[in-house]
């Protein structure tokens, strides 16, 4: 019986039961260390169609002279805001998890456990809108909450906010 015991105890280890994917320990996040330069422009706002067979993504950051906050899908960055703006991006249908972070370079240790995830099952064809929202409980205590918003009050925030364009740092 002894004998057996180590090939037990690698079979519990390897167990696709205990193996952990890397997108759901960070909530569809990016890696940390990735950074944004983020532009706003107030003039153009720009919208979208899906592309055929995939869904339009759009995410509002919904606060004047906010943070830069970036967005992940499946554990990558796809883009960030900053203050009042929004951008868009395509989606493949199905179960995805959206995320979004607070990129800081001076509070780097408290920004990257500010933030908020959720999971979507998304349709080909469809439009979806997703609002940030960042609630202050003190000067250096804040919430991210992202959270669907239904289509209108979707475009209505688009049309009220400035477009959105983000580079990866290098």
């Amino acid at each position: 019986m002894r004998k057996y015991i180590p090939l037990l105890a690698l079979a519990f280890i390897a167990s696709p039961v205990f193996a952990q994917d890397p997108s759901a320990a960070s909530g569809g996040c990016g890696p940390n260390e990735g950074q944004y330069d983020v532009s706003t422009d107030k003039k153009n706002h720009p919208a979208a169609q899906p592309e055929s067979g995939k869904a339009l993504v759009y995410v509002i950051e919904d606060i004047e002279r906010g943070p830069t906050l970036r967005v992940g899908l499946d554990g990558s960055w796809v883009g960030a805001n900053k203050g009042k703006s929004y951008f868009f991006f395509s989606v493949k249908p199905g179960d995805h998890q959206l995320c979004t972070n607070w990129q800081s370079g001076v509070f780097k240790k408290t920004a990257e456990r500010i933030g908020s995830a959720t999971g979507v099952n998304v349709e080909g064809g469809k439009v979806y809108y997703f609002r940030i929202q960042v609630y202050e409980r003190g000067e250096r205590d804040h919430t991210v909450k992202l959270e669907p918003v239904e289509a209108a009050e979707g475009q209505f925030l688009v049309s009220s906010s400035w477009y959105s364009t983000s580079q990866p740092k290098k």
